[in-house]
């Protein structure tokens, strides 16, 4: 039951995180700003939960509390990020130290899935990610 609430929570902030800013994004983000949510999908990839939560927000961090309890919830909640068969990455935006990237992703039984993620720059100069939003095909608007 508490997971399934920290999940409605996570996507509510995540919701309203895009809904409200993503609209306002203007400028492009670099190729190697895209890098932790590639960096991210091939943890997956490799089962590594401890490397995928390393490119997670301090925000899911807390959350999620451990590297297991992350990749869990990435395995039941979203399957399709979990083991897509197939990514697009869109051109992503960003305003000031947030940053929206769109990929394109079909599943293993092939339907189509669009993931919004939403990104934070850290004080380092690192995009960290703070959420996922799944919609269900291509055509979606983001």
């Amino acid at each position: 039951m508490r997971c399934i609430r920290l999940l409605a929570l996570l996507w509510l902030y995540t919701s309203l995180c895009v809904c409200g800013l993503y609209a306002q994004a203007s400028e492009p983000l670099q190729a190697d700003d895209r890098a932790s949510v590639r960096a991210q999908l091939a943890a997956f990839a490799a089962d590594d939960a401890e490397q995928a939560f390393s490119y997670a927000s301090a925000t899911i961090q807390k959350t999620f509390i451990t590297a297991r309890n992350f990749m869990d919830m990435v395995r039941i909640a979203y399957p399709v990020v979990y083991r897509p068969a197939r990514i697009r990455f869109q051109i992503p935006v960003t305003r000031n130290d947030e940053a929206w990237q769109a990929v394109q992703m079909r599943d293993a039984a092939g339907k189509d899935w669009t993931a919004l993620y939403t990104l934070q720059r850290q004080t380092n100069g690192i995009w960290k990610i703070n959420g996922c939003v799944l919609k269900r095909g291509l055509d979606q608007a983001v």
